[in-house]
């Protein structure tokens, strides 16, 4: 199932996305779509909607070099165990929304990467695989943007990862994906920038909910960014930055500046 969060004339509402094309609709459904997803009756086209960002997370948090090349590309070692980081909610947008420069930074790279949303029950101290699995709602693609001179520079990465617009998430929920072989892919002006798979991720989703719940609790709707392939490179105003990500869909953004 693909649950989208949704603009249209009377304000904003989750809904169902049915269908493929010209000939997608979406269907409202009633209150958030955690627990038993009931429908009002209301549909809309998919092209009489925006999609908004699927989810507005209470938190991000951030997986980095669970790709061993990405790690390689870095001149890092490969983690023992995950390198976690926060970004805040407030860098979330969605599709179609523009990625804004900062005035700080010399260099912002993509890195795209499969996004975990979890579910209703949200997850505390995780131990049984089974319950990990569980507590996953569904999956969406995600762009980690980052300042790269930032991150080099300063001794933390908050500043690097943080800025406004520098989670773009969307374009839907995905429910129903194995996503234990899926591509991920990222292109930049229809150019191939990453393509990768999370066959070969170091760390699997259900290891990373685990392994998260046991520092922070996560609450119903927050995101865990799973790390992004090799292939990283920058990013100019003018550019159109698509994540696409195998059995969930296609996650776009241009590109603008601040100066």
């Amino acid at each position: 199932m693909r649950i989208a969060r949704v603009a249209h004339a009377r304000g904003m509402s989750f809904g169902v996305v049915n269908g493929e094309g010209d000939g997608a609709t979406v269907a409202e459904i009633e209150g958030h779509p955690f627990g038993e997803i009931t429908t009002t009756g209301q549909r809309w086209a998919l092209d009489d909607v925006r999609l908004m960002a699927p989810i507005l997370p209470s938190k991000i948090v951030c997986v980095g070099r669970n790709y061993a090349a990405h790690a390689a590309e870095q001149g890092a070692e490969v983690p023992s165990e995950p390198l976690l980081f926060l970004k805040p909610s407030t860098s979330v947008i969605g599709p179609g929304d523009p990625i804004r420069l900062p005035t700080q930074s010399s260099q912002v790279d993509h890195e795209a990467e499969l996004a975990i949303v979890i579910g209703v029950n949200g997850a505390r101290r995780v131990t049984d695989r089974a319950q990990a699995e569980a507590a996953i709602f569904g999956y969406t693609c995600a762009n980690d943007v980052t300042a790269r001179d930032l991150q080099r520079s300063d001794n933390q990465w908050t500043r690097a990862k943080g800025f406004d617009s520098f989670c773009p998430l969307g374009p839907w929920i995905e429910t129903d994906v194995d996503v234990t072989d899926v591509e991920v892919r990222c292109e930049v002006n229809d150019s191939v920038r990453q393509l990768g798979s999370t066959k070969d991720m170091i760390f699997s989703p259900a290891t990373l909910v685990s392994y998260v719940s046991h520092i922070m609790t996560l609450l119903p709707g927050d995101v865990i960014l799973t790390g992004t392939p090799e292939g990283i490179e920058p990013i100019v105003s003018g550019d159109s930055v698509s994540v696409s990500v195998a059995g969930i869909g296609t996650l776009t953004n241009p590109v603008v500046s601040l100066d």
